[in-house]
């Protein structure tokens, strides 16, 4: 599976000498442009059990480098360089250096799911963009992205009340990512709602910001589903060799 494409060879690997001739025949320029061999360095043989044993990774080793998870991509159309392909590839080589390279875009997935339905291997490359991101996350490389910092706050008051206030979401997320409350879009929303919205709906939203709404007797519901998310989470990091929270 090995990769062929120019776009995806690093810039600084390209050699082109702007004056050379070879037995009396000038090949300046591009035709003689060179790629620079390099010694991996980088070589993780563990990268592809690492995603693998994260939520989302777990069919990784069925990918054939077909490219048809690239092609139905909604992110690639936009911006080229977001190229699921070309990280699994990485990936399942152990290039663990090359892969973080790209650590600023590989969150951007916006969880569409045309590659999954395009993927003729089951490999679930959404799932895998996904794990790889959480991958990036608990080794360090990265933040948490914006994208996982909406989910947490959603998931938070899911698992503590058993029901959502959006309005306490939104705020949270706002806070957290250091955005102003006074979006354009948001206020725009708002002022549409107040013309569109029957009385009794808006009193109904503005109760829920003071008084936030929770399902009743969800305490063992939440207890069960706390534990199970600490599980995980330190399922998931001794997967990839990592301490858990809290330990020394």
């Amino acid at each position: 599976m090995p990769i062929h494409e120019k776009s995806l060879i690093r810039p600084e690997n390209l050699v082109t000498h702007d004056q050379l001739e070879i037995d009396g025949v000038d090949v300046s320029g591009h035709w003689s442009t060179f790629i620079q061999s390099r010694a991996v360095t980088d070589y993780n043989e563990n990268l592809q059990e690492e995603i693998a044993a994260l939520p989302g990774g777990e069919y990784i080793h069925r990918c054939w480098q077909c490219g048809s998870c690239t092609n139905a991509c909604t992110v690639n159309a936009v911006n080229p360089d977001f190229n699921p392909r070309y990280w699994i590839y990485l990936i399942r080589m152990g290039m663990e250096d090359e892969l973080v390279r790209d650590k600023d875009i590989i969150w951007q997935c916006v969880s569409c799911n045309k590659c999954t339905y395009a993927c003729p291997r089951d490999v679930v490359p959404e799932g895998v963009m996904k794990a790889t991101a959480h991958w990036l996350e608990l080794k360090g490389y990265t933040e948490k992205s914006p994208s996982t910092i909406f989910d947490e706050g959603f998931s938070a008051q899911v698992f503590e009340r058993g029901k959502i206030e959006d309005g306490k979401v939104l705020r949270d997320f706002f806070a957290k990512t250091g955005q102003p409350l006074t979006q354009p879009w948001l206020v725009a929303m708002v002022k549409g709602l107040i013309l569109r919205f029957p009385v009794a709906m808006l009193m109904k939203l503005g109760l829920a910001t003071f008084f936030r709404p929770k399902t009743s007797g969800w305490g063992r519901a939440r207890d069960a589903i706390n534990e199970y998310v600490e599980e995980r989470e330190a399922a998931n990091r001794k997967a990839l060799g990592l301490k858990a929270h809290g330990a020394e």
